[in-house]
């Protein structure tokens, strides 16, 4: 279990961008076309230090922070109630991540293995999704690539065992929803936040989804 111990604010800070227009590839894009894609999330001028498009709260922004003696390297835990997502370092340290997640019930607490990571992942809504949201029937057999794509930039798929739940940690073009209750059951970033993060996460790491009764207490 985490508490308000665990991590410890510093000073260190990385931000995000704006999402442009979408422009969708016929099935997977090339590498430029992720490139592209890339620079739209990030464009020119764009300063990780002291950027905040979308007027988050200061504290969703990302930063590096202490952790907790014996928390695992490279682990993912998420905090549903401070709306935090960190991932451990190796040296006593974690990044941390504002993040949204799911609306009413459909937030699921568990441990999790990260089996399959994506860059510019499609989308398909479950039954469940389309029966909720009807309008999502019109991407019942995928929803292309892109920057408007409901998974964003990046995917981290959550299992357990060899059972692809479902849920994911992603990106979102909705970057306004960060802390808050937004999604389908997924966790959300800032695209360009997780951007940052992919490269440093390893398939077979295990992600920790806390309850709201086992989660950080919120700190600024």
């Amino acid at each position: 279990m985490l508490t308000r111990r665990h991590f410890i604010q510093t000073t260190t800070a990385l931000f995000s961008v704006t999402v442009a227009n979408p422009v969708f590839a016929d099935s997977w894009p090339t590498e430029a076309q992720k490139a592209e894609w890339d620079a739209q999330v990030s464009p020119p001028g764009f300063d990780p230090a002291t950027s905040n498009p979308w007027g988050l709260h200061p504290r969703f922004l990302p930063q590096r922070v202490d952790a907790k003696d014996g928390l695992v390297p490279g682990d993912i835990h998420v905090d549903a109630v401070a709306r935090y997502l960190y991932h451990i370092e190796e040296g006593g340290t974690a990044m941390r991540y504002g993040v949204a997640i799911a609306r009413g019930n459909l937030y699921e607490p568990g441990v999790y293995n990260i089996k399959r990571k994506v860059r510019w992942p499609h989308w398909t809504p479950t039954q469940n999704m389309i029966e909720r949201d009807p309008e999502n029937a019109r991407w019942a057999d995928g929803m292309e690539p892109g920057p408007q794509n409901a998974l964003g930039s990046r995917a981290l798929y959550l299992y357990v065992g060899d059972r692809d739940t479902y849920l994911r940690i992603h990106g979102t073009p909705y970057p306004r929803s960060i802390g808050g209750r937004a999604s389908s059951g997924c966790v959300r970033m800032v695209m360009a936040h997780i951007n940052e993060l992919y490269p440093n996460v390893e398939i077979g790491s295990t992600a920790h989804l806390y309850s709201a009764e086992d989660s950080v207490t919120a700190r600024s």
